[in-house]
């Protein structure tokens, strides 16, 4: 069973950090469309980030370590995102757990790390970024921690491996009262998590509204890269796991040739089908005043703690 687990994280390894361009260059290029542009193609983010490899970082003066350590520190955590989470199948390592507290630390760590590069060089749109990041993620955190729980409660365990495993055998639960609350909850909190619309928008770089592209602006060249690889491994990821929790159907439980391809499959498509309709309604939606970002996420916590007291109250 461990060799097992060994080879899904592998398998999912190497499947996200393919897949998480594409995706980013799907969501670009369906965008395009959507405005009448004709767009860079679904394979622009490779090329950029290609580029940026082939560079190296300028460091504004002043600056330290952490402007080097950071994105790496940002990869680094959504790489282990990669093999911990049930993506391509619910195996898991059993001495790197699913758990639902690792996972969220885990993210926190890639959270930190991404405000102190905001925070490193002095400037004021780094400390202005890293400032309001901070605060959405001390919002988005605890939603991702109760929407979760809801879906754990009548599982008995907070191990994502087993909790989808468990939505697979009993579909019934995917569309009680709790589910719903949960997983709306929670694609709320991974849109602000990875600075999609309503909360940030991706595409400009104004300084009165932007939280990511404020903290990546003294980032160049191979630092660059590393963020942005971090980032869209972290949206490619969340946006999978909200992907087998709403339709864990494909997921697999055993290894075997056909499963594996089956699982690699079916993430590929619902992963695709999601940013297909990420970046569309992100088309027709306007960016919610800074103001009022917290308001959102308070509206998601509460329908997170919602999901939680419906899941006691049907047990």
């Amino acid at each position: 069973m461990t060799a097992a687990a060994v080879v899904v994280a592998l398998i999912q390894l190497a499947l996200f950090l393919f897949l998480a361009p594409v995706l980013v260059g799907v969501i670009h290029q369906v965008r395009a469309r959507m405005e009448g542009r004709v767009g860079a193609g679904i394979w622009q983010p490779w090329r950029e980030v290609r580029k940026l490899l082939t560079k190296n970082p300028v460091h504004a003066e002043g600056s330290s370590w952490v402007l080097t350590i950071g994105p790496i520190a940002l990869l680094l955590s959504s790489l282990l995102l990669c093999v911990i989470l049930p993506l391509v199948g619910t195996l898991s390592l059993p001495f790197l757990p699913s758990d639902l507290f690792v996972i969220v630390s885990v993210m926190l760590v890639g959270v930190v790390a991404l405000a102190l590069v905001g925070l490193d060089s002095g400037t004021a749109f780094g400390g202005m970024g890293s400032s309001r990041h901070m605060t959405v993620a001390a919002l988005v955190e605890p939603t991702v921690l109760l929407a979760i729980y809801a879906l754990s409660i009548p599982v008995g365990t907070s191990t994502l491996s087993k909790i989808v495993e468990a939505r697979l055998h009993t579909p019934a639960v995917i569309i009680s009262p709790v589910s719903v609350l949960a997983m709306v909850a929670l694609a709320i909190a991974i849109m602000a998590e990875t600075g999609r619309l309503p909360v940030d928008n991706p595409s400009t770089h104004l300084e009165l509204t932007m939280l990511h592209e404020a903290m990546a602006l003294e980032a160049s060249g191979r630092d660059l890269a590393w963020l942005e690889v971090g980032s869209w491994l972290k949206l490619t990821v969340l946006l999978g796991l909200l992907s087998n929790l709403a339709a864990p159907w494909g997921v697999l439980t055993d290894l075997t040739i056909w499963s594996v391809l089956i699982g690699i499959v079916a993430v590929t498509v619902k992963i695709l089908l999601l940013g297909t309709l990420l970046s569309v309604g992100e088309v027709f939606m306007a960016k919610v005043r800074l103001f009022r970002v917290p308001e959102l996420l308070a509206g998601s916590f509460v329908l997170a703690f919602l999901a939680v007291t419906a899941s006691y109250l049907v047990a």
